[in-house]
Formats: C-alpha cells, structure tokens, sequence
C-alpha cells in the first residue's frame, strides 16, 4: 500500500500519466466551456424513468436534482432554485397538478409536465395549473432536452427598445413587464408570448404561429397550449379578464394585441 501511494503522489507518477491521457481523449464538453449549466429538478416517483432521466439529461448538459414524490419536490425547491422543473402528473400523496399549483402561488418557474397520456383533460387541467409546455411519455431524453432549451430561450433579453399598450408597458431590454407602474410576475412563456403579440400590434396571429414563434413547434393540435396561456396572460395584464380590452380573440384564426380604446 506504501509503494502504491508513492507512485500516485509523484508529479510524474503513473496515476498523473492516467489522468492527462484521459484529458486528452476525454476533453471538456464544449457546453461545460461556453454558458452556464442549465440546473434541473425532477419530479418522478418511478424509480427506472427518474434514473433514466436523470442519466439521459446529464449526458444532455444539465444539472439534475430529483424527487419522488410532490411532497419532497417542493422541499427540494424550498432549499434549492433550479432553473427550470420536469414534474410527473401522476404522483404519490399530492399529485403533479397539484404541485404545480402551490408553485405557481409563489413562483413563476418555468414547469414542463411529463404525463402518461395525451387526453385533453390532462393536458388542459396540466396547463391551466400554470404549466408552460407538457410531453407525453415515454419520452426520449433528447426531445425531453430539446423542450426544456426551448423553454429556457424564452428568458432570454432581447433588443433595448420598449412598448406600451395604455397603462402596460414591456421593457424588451429588462425582459420586464408592467401594470399602472407595477411589475407583473409572468412566466418565461407568458413573458415571451406577449413578446411576440406586441412585436406585431393590431395584428391577427394564428395559434399555430404563435406556436412556431414561443413554443418552437407547431402541431397543430398543441394549439391548446396558445389558449391556456393567453387566459393566464390574461388573468394578469387584463382590468376584467372576462372582457379583454388588450389580448383579443380573432375568431378562426387566433389573438392580436391592441392598445385599449
């Protein structure tokens, strides 16, 4: 054990020899070099798909933290802010719309639920909960990866200019927006869907275009994730959400912001 412990602890010892050759053939990642690493928390009670994730998104570029259950996942969160969260619908104890709920209550985090399947009403109750975007399992790691880099584009600062509609201002520079002087907590997808409406003012955009422009897909039949966010949006930027003077239906085609009359 001597001998063994000397040979390591030299400059030039076999272990050193080791450790440069595996440099050299195992070089940092280039994501690891150029932009800060995206942190994670998953939410996901089944041992083999949580492992399985957690491997696959790693390999992926990110820092995964995990949870089983909702309970632990809001106590991890309590202790540690990531930047983005990966949450099961169907939990043990309180499930996945429920946890995104208590979240939503205090923090506009950027949330993706993992559900077992496409039926409307999970994916609507999912996304009137206050998530941002939904994939269907099983999912593979690298649509899972290119899902949550999409969500995390839309924090991103833009072009130093900002607009008014009335008393709602949006300052593109500070990725900020505000009512009667007051700051409005959206979510990057919120934030990013009013972006896009207000680039274009008076202007009827389709649900499958505003798909392409925030979501960065554009099935058709995701145009439930449009409808859900606008009500959100709506609920905050609008006087009377029921009776939208700003956010307005296009019926047949889809929304267009309007400076109020």
């Amino acid at each position: 054990m001597i001998r063994s412990r000397r040979r390591t602890e030299g400059g030039d010892s076999f272990a050193g020899d080791v450790w440069e050759r595996s440099k050299c053939r195992n070089p940092e990642p280039a994501w690891a070099r150029m932009s800060p690493v995206p942190s994670l928390l998953l939410i996901e009670d089944d041992d083999a798909i949580r492992t399985a994730l957690e491997l696959s998104l790693t390999r992926q570029g990110h820092r995964v933290a995990t949870a089983a259950s909702g309970e632990d996942g809001l106590k991890l969160l309590r202790e540690q802010r990531p930047d983005l969260i990966v949450l099961d619908v169907m939990l043990p104890g309180i499930d996945g719309f429920e946890v995104c709920r208590r979240i939503r209550r205090t923090d506009q985090l950027p949330i993706i639920l993992l559900t077992a399947r496409s039926d409307d009403i999970d994916v609507v109750v999912g996304l009137e909960s206050g998530a941002d975007d939904y994939v269907v399992k099983p999912v593979q790691g690298r649509v899972l990866d290119a899902r949550i880099r999409a969500v995390l584009r839309r924090g991103e600062r833009e072009a130093n200019d900002s607009a008014a509609f009335g008393s709602l201002v949006i300052d593109r520079a500070a990725m900020t927006v505000t009512k009667n002087g007051e700051d409005l907590q959206l979510t990057p997808t919120e934030l990013r869907l009013l972006l896009e409406l207000s680039r274009r003012p008076g202007q009827a955009l389709s649900r499958q275009q505003l798909l392409r422009l925030v979501w960065e897909h554009d099935y058709l039949g995701d145009s439930r994730l449009v409808d859900a966010c606008v009500q959100r949006l709506r609920a905050k930027v609008e006087d009377v959400p029921s009776s939208p003077t700003l956010i307005r239906t296009v019926r047949g085609v889809g929304y267009r912001l309007d400076s109020p009359q």
